[in-house]
């Protein structure tokens, strides 16, 4: 369709929506909502077709009065954090898919390099994890205990000192971003060398499995969080580099934004991860059957809140919104 033809066919729809904007008496929020999704659909089409057009920036600026005007107006209910998590949140994420994509990439290239090396290389291991940690590990294999380095303090302190260590390293991940995305792909990388080293230590020592199914007891959750909050921090990065239509500055605000929120959203799984890892994980020898139900429920949270629940949120929202347009 020609831009003309587009303007033409809209024109009308825009500008009334402009004169509720504009007016002074207070305007249902739910009905503003209702057609700000009508015009954020039009703005994406304009973003695939009219790029650098008048009629983008003028969409855009629309757009984000739009947004201030439902957010300043709307009252916020007693379950606004519940609905955050059920509905906000993941609806939001299912637009950054492509991202929490690039992420993973890196770190899972990351830990085949990490693997390679140390298969091929005896002194790699010492170099990334250390003299102190590999003895410690070689000395608890040799005992038969590969895991026992996770039994050495007490459980409550532990679970505290993890837990703060990976908010730390979370939000390490995020703030990298600030060197745009490639700061926080850099940390994405780093980590998974040291992840593909650490398991392959294990594996070099024909122990593979009975350290793995004790390691991602805790390390399914905490493992998959880190590299979800280093989608947040390329969020925010990719803010910086391609700011499309916006000013720099605005567009790494809304960057920002945007990958803040994705790091909240992880910080209940981190307290979950320290858990595990401190109170959990200790238990080495436990049944079989407790470690797989473990490692299933952990993968199923992952999976299902950060994947598949909101592609399941997007298509429901775009069926109900095609129903009321038709």
């Amino acid at each position: 369709m020609r831009e003309a033809a587009f303007v033409k066919q809209n024109k009308e729809k825009w500008m009334a929506f402009e004169k509720a904007l504009d007016s002074n008496s207070k305007i249902n929020p739910d009905y503003l909502a209702e057609l700000y999704i009508q015009l954020t659909n039009d703005l994406s089409f304009a973003q695939t077709y009219y790029k650098k057009s008048k009629t983008l920036l003028y969409l855009n600026s629309l757009a984000s009065q739009a947004h201030q005007k439902i957010y300043a107006n709307k009252k916020e209910s007693g379950n606004r954090i519940f609905d955050f998590w059920k509905k906000d949140f993941p609806l939001f994420f299912a637009d950054h898919h492509r991202t929490l994509f690039y992420a993973f990439s890196i770190f899972m290239v990351a830990v085949a390099i990490g693997a390679i090396s140390t298969i091929y290389d005896d002194s790699f291991t010492r170099l990334i994890l250390g003299d102190s940690y590999v003895n410690e590990t070689m000395e608890n294999i040799r005992n038969g205990n590969p895991a026992g380095i996770y039994q050495d303090d007490g459980a409550f302190g532990m679970f505290l000192w993890i837990t703060k260590n990976n908010i730390q390293v979370g939000m390490l991940c995020f703030a990298a971003g600030l060197l745009t995305s490639i700061g926080a792909g850099y940390i994405l990388f780093s980590n998974g060398i040291m992840v593909g080293t650490f398991f392959t230590m294990f594996s070099n020592e024909d122990v593979a499995v009975e350290a793995w199914s004790v390691i991602m007891l805790h390390g399914t959750i905490e493992l998959s969080v880190i590299v979800i909050c280093g989608a947040a921090g390329m969020l925010m990065g990719n803010a910086i580099l391609f700011p499309g239509t916006y000013s720099r500055r605005v567009s790494f605000i809304k960057g920002a934004k945007k990958g803040l929120k994705v790091l909240i959203s992880t910080i209940p799984l981190f307290i979950v991860a320290g858990f595990i890892e401190g109170f959990v994980t200790r238990y080495a020898f436990m049944p079989a059957i407790i470690k797989y139900a473990i490692l299933i429920a952990s993968t199923g949270i992952i999976i299902g809140y950060y994947v598949m629940y909101p592609i399941y949120l997007k298509r429901k929202n775009e069926e109900v919104y095609r129903a009321q347009t038709a």
